[in-house]
């Protein structure tokens, strides 16, 4: 064969492969536009919102100042003893939530911020949110102290609206959030880190510790700063249904002070703190009372849990097993150590 008829031979054996590779191959269906549902997703959780309160506990339902909570309760489980930790400071305990460790191990027993101190060392929830499934978080904090813990790294955007700030309030953090759900669905990212929807969105709503320290527990400024506190989860719960994920989302509600405590107090309150703690979304058993002792640093390991990503051992924090409509394995924890 003449090389000139060689080469077209190969020139049409190559066209044929490709026609062929194409009549074979299945369709490909368009990926999903950012923040938009498919029809297979609502059964798998991928999304947590964490609101951190303050000055909350069972009584701050009374009167249906809190109608929003009151739902999650009943549509989640929920305990209203959980523990906190000593010195039970806002900065302290965030510092626990976030390490899954007691404050004598975090080492943070400062209840404001100090550039010179720098960031934990300790690797965080939202550190192994991304070492296990490639996670990512957003942060809302509404005190200066706590951006103590906003270690910077490209999977965690951070967002400070502080009580220096006036300002500042729940709706206004809510305004914050709108706009970094629109940014990150933009395709251009938010700030430094994330070019979508977070995994994990942290909101820390510290108004009605705020009022009740300000004008007493038992004053109209703090049952109004109450629905203040709970028209904002409305308003970020709302948003994620815009979005088309609350059917992929579960919401954690906690408090860093119960009512009647001052997280911000110089000088901590010597008794043992005891916090709400409630859970809802796909997934989690309703109208359930958690019967298992919960601590505040569980909050890390049961996110990892409903994730469904690996827990850490080194954690003093334990996945809340109770909560959960179908047992799924977990590593085994080690006992946890009083404190």
């Amino acid at each position: 064969m003449r090389p000139l008829s060689r080469y077209l031979c190969l020139i049409l054996v190559g066209l044929l492969t490709t026609l062929l590779e194409t009549a074979v191959q299945a369709p490909v269906e368009a990926a999903a536009p950012l923040g938009k549902e498919t029809a297979f997703s609502g059964s798998v959780t991928e999304h947590v919102i964490l609101f951190v309160l303050e000055g909350f506990g069972q009584e701050s339902l009374k009167g249906g100042a809190m109608p929003i909570v009151s739902k999650l309760v009943k549509e989640g489980s929920v305990t209203w003893s959980a523990s906190g930790v000593k010195p039970a400071l806002r900065l302290p305990t965030m510092a626990s939530l976030v390490t899954g460790m007691p404050v004598e191990k975090h080492g943070i027993t400062w209840n404001f911020f100090e550039f010179s101190r720098g960031y934990p060392r300790h690797p965080s929830l939202f550190d192994y949110l991304d070492l296990s499934g490639g996670r990512d978080s957003a942060i809302f904090y509404m005190d200066e102290s706590l951006y103590q813990l906003a270690k910077p790294e490209p999977y965690t955007d951070y967002q400070l609206c502080g009580a220096l700030r006036p300002e500042c309030g729940s709706q206004k953090l809510v305004t914050y959030i709108q706009q970094y759900l629109q940014k990150a669905t933009s395709g251009h990212g938010y700030g430094h880190a994330i070019p979508s929807l977070p995994h994990l969105l942290v909101v820390h709503l510290p108004e009605a510790g705020r009022a009740g320290v300000a004008h007493g527990w038992d004053s109209t400024e703090y049952r109004e700063a109450l629905r203040t506190v709970d028209g904002a989860m409305k308003s970020v719960l709302n948003l994620f249904q815009e979005y088309s994920l609350s059917g992929r989302t579960a919401v954690i509600v906690t408090a860093l002070s119960g009512k009647g405590i001052d997280p911000g107090a110089e000088a901590p309150t010597t008794e043992s703190p005891v916090v709400p703690w409630i859970v809802s979304g796909t997934g989690i058993k309703q109208s359930q009372l958690i019967r298992q002792p919960v601590s505040i640093m569980d909050t890390g390991a049961t996110v990892m849990k409903i994730l469904k990503l690996e827990t850490h051992t080194e954690w003093e924090s334990q996945a809340v097993k109770d909560i959960f409509e179908t047992a799924a394995a977990t590593p085994t924890a080690r006992p946890r150590k009083k404190h």
